[in-house]
């Protein structure tokens, strides 16, 4: 039994909430949650409130207390770290601190926090924190929410020192300026993994390194074909592009309504954007064209024109995987029709050409109706 109570921080009528808490103890409550639902206290005052909670509710020492923080002030991990030093022993947190308005606390902050410091605090996760990066990244990508590039420990910057006084404090001796270590949180130390003259056996290696299991041959097949198509166009390849290449649902799903073939746009100064795209449409191909606001616009108009599926667009977004323009373009393409949301994910050099593989995806999942995806607010 688990009883969660929500505070309006500094208006707390103690004496109930503790009687309350006594009452659902009696119960047989084995959790007790007291959320900071609007994120108004402050670190000092919510770590008193749990200690007190935990020195006058009889029976404290029975249960477990829990706290559920939210971001508004920015201090949700904060307060959930002073809730832990006062006796809290579970903290309700999120990947990437996803949550409504400004979030929830961030688990793989908490997590570092609690193991990098644990000079300070008397408790442990038992988590395998070398999966906190690989886990963000791919809520990252269901979510279409990029990470903002210096956000702790999971930004792309996070263990970057641009600093000249940082750069040599680090190679002298590491633990000056990194408090913990790249890889313990499962960033790689190999980032240019393979190029245009790997072969298949080095590609696959890479994969099982990544942790990537493909299914199949003929799944490794079409993801070695589309890696030495991408290696054509692009100079370096990143582990980023890698993932990302295997994530795409055409290396993994021979039985897609919607394909991407080819994509021919033109945008001028002026002039209004023009997109011809050619897609397969059950195996079939089909010419679409369409004008828009711009080349991205164009083309999924060109795609909606010929498929009139009616979804509404309810998220565009983009993301660079890596840090050059001849990155890969990451667009997340969230549609909503009939009441059901959907994801779709497309990569590729060209970001039109992303885009457009990312709406086809999403319309492969309205069709398909198998994959659901709750709106983020």
């Amino acid at each position: 039994m688990v009883v969660a109570l929500f505070l309006d921080s500094l208006h707390i009528n103690f004496d109930f909430l503790c009687r309350v808490f006594e009452a659902v103890i009696k119960a047989g409550a084995k959790t007790l949650n007291v959320p900071d639902t609007v994120g108004y206290t402050l670190p000092s005052q919510y770590g008193e409130i749990i200690r007190q909670l935990i020195e006058r509710v009889p029976g404290s020492d029975k249960v477990v207390w829990s706290v559920h923080c939210h971001n508004d002030l920015g201090l949700a991990v904060a307060n959930s770290l002073s809730a832990v030093m006062a006796g809290a022993r579970q903290v309700e947190c999120t990947v990437n601190g996803l949550g409504e308005r400004a979030g929830n606390a961030s688990l793989e902050e908490v997590v570092m926090a609690v193991r990098t410091r644990a000079d300070i605090f008397p408790v442990e996760t038992r988590i395998d924190t070398t999966q906190i990066v690989p886990a963000s990244k791919l809520v990252s990508q269901i979510t279409g929410y990029p990470v903002q590039p210096n956000k702790a420990v999971v930004g792309a910057n996070a263990f970057a020192h641009a600093s000249g006084i940082h750069q040599d404090g680090v190679l002298k001796a590491r633990d000056t300026y990194e408090i913990m270590r790249a890889e313990d949180v499962g960033w790689s130390a190999n980032k240019i993994v393979l190029g245009k003259l790997s072969g298949r056996n080095a590609f696959k290696q890479r994969l099982q390194e990544l942790g990537v299991e493909l299914e199949s041959e003929s799944e490794i097949n079409n993801a070695f074909t589309k890696f030495k198509e991408l290696a054509d166009r692009k100079s370096e390849i990143f582990d980023e592009d890698i993932l990302a290449l295997v994530n795409d649902e055409s290396v993994t799903n021979d039985k897609e309504q919607y394909a991407f073939v080819s994509l021919s746009q033109h945008s001028e100064t002026g002039e209004k954007p023009h997109a011809e795209i050619v897609i397969t449409v059950d195996g079939k191909e089909v010419k679409s064209a369409s004008e828009g606001n711009g080349p991205v616009d164009a083309s999924l108009k060109a795609i909606e024109q010929h498929v009139k599926s009616g979804a509404e667009m309810v998220l565009y977004s983009v993301n660079a995987i890596s840090g050059s323009t001849e990155s890969q373009g990451e667009v997340t393409v969230r549609l909503q029709n009939s009441g059901r949301v959907v994801n779709g994910v497309g990569s590729d050099p060209d970001i039109v050409v992303a885009s457009a593989k990312a709406y086809l995806s999403a319309l492969n999942k309205l069709h398909s109706k198998a994959d659901r995806v709750a709106a983020q607010g």
